[in-house]
């Protein structure tokens, strides 16, 4: 692989000789323009618009734009001049775990390739320091007329940098995330549980670009006069979401379907547990309103009841009492019937002559 930038590292007192080597490349196909109308090839010129001549590259330079509109030609003995100790130096400036970096900092990536025999065995050090460490490495290097931030790590047998971008280029996320009030339930994180274990794992290596092989096949059919057979294209998935759980559920059997796998128990519980949820939560809220308005029916006729109650047990008492005092008189007028009769019919003595 061919080098783009040679320099060191600088760990500490030690100097690793390297070479800076691209760690990725880019299989997208490119086009070119052209003139609809002939077919012929649209260039861009680099054109003077002073005099309106075409500039060959040996004969372009730099320049700052100023805020009034003009030009300040930047040459390069001017930013040779800068005081840049990074212009051919990786140097570590600390070693930090590596969750300590945003990923959103990450750019490129390059392997640091020991340049020469003497540089194996620092090269070799600073690998094994970093592996046993468990860190990784945050230095500042300079690439095409810029500093930059790179932080060092271990791929196999090999020390990696990926260049970082400075903590203010980050923008913050403002007004991304959603700004209305969201609840989730339980059941619905449930199905997305399950959703996200019937997806599982995947191996990387798998992986490919369909729509890169779809443009190469299109392109080899074009060159050999035949016509590619266009695939139906799958139905757009966009659209607002009327039923998540079902969504979810449709989204688990469609998974383990592309898998070659049949809906198993674990997803047919999932769903029943989610919706059992779902149903008592939605119970549960019925029955607390129900009692609620039970509660403030029952309280109102209360006293109503109450005063009843009482007038009831007050007209029970007095007519008992008055059955008591009538049966009383029933019974005292019997005996003194009996008693008269008894004086009317006892016989009168006799007086001895």
């Amino acid at each position: 692989m061919r080098s783009i930038w040679n320099g060191a590292i600088s760990f500490g007192l030690v100097s690793i000789p390297i070479k800076l080597v691209n760690a990725t490349e880019h299989h997208s196909i490119s086009f070119r323009q052209i003139h609809t109308a002939d077919g012929g090839r649209i260039r861009y010129r680099k054109v003077c618009e002073l005099d309106g001549e075409e500039i060959p590259a040996s004969e372009i330079g730099k320049g700052y734009e100023e805020p009034g509109g003009g030009i300040m030609p930047i040459t390069d003995d001017d930013l040779a001049a800068l005081p840049l100790p990074t212009a051919k130096t990786i140097e570590i400036v600390a070693f930090v775990p590596a969750d300590r970096i945003d990923p959103l900092q990450m750019d490129s990536a390059y392997y640091l390739s020991a340049s020469g025999v003497p540089a194996a065995k620092p090269y070799v050090l600073l690998r094994e320091a970093l592996k046993r460490s468990d860190k990784v490495a945050v230095a500042k290097f300079a690439l095409r007329g810029r500093e930059r931030l790179g932080m060092l790590r271990v791929v196999d047998d090999a020390i990696v940098m990926h260049g970082l971008l400075w903590p203010d280029e980050v923008r913050e996320p403002e007004g991304v995330a959603p700004e209305t009030n969201v609840t989730v339930r339980d059941a619905e994180l449930d199905l997305a549980d399950a959703l996200m274990n019937t997806l599982g794992d995947v191996d990387l290596e798998s992986l490919h670009d369909d729509y890169r092989e779809a443009v190469e096949e299109m392109i080899a059919a074009k060159a050999s006069g035949g016509e590619l057979r266009a695939e139906a294209a799958p139905a757009a998935g966009g659209g607002q979401v009327i039923d998540l759980m079902a969504a979810l559920e449709k989204s688990v059997r469609a998974a383990k379907e592309s898998r070659g796998e049949e809906e198993g128990e674990e997803v047919a519980e999932v769903t029943q547990m989610a919706r059992g949820k779902e149903r008592g939560t939605e119970r549960g809220t019925e029955k607390r309103k129900a009692a609620a308005s039970s509660a403030d029916a029952k309280k109102k006729p209360a006293a109503k009841k109450a005063a009843t109650a009482k007038k009831t047990t007050t007209a029970k008492k007095t007519a008992s009492a008055s059955q008591k005092q009538s049966a009383g008189q029933k019974e005292s007028q019997p005996a003194a019937a009996k008693k008269s009769t008894a004086k009317k019919a006892a016989p009168r003595k006799r007086t001895s002559a």
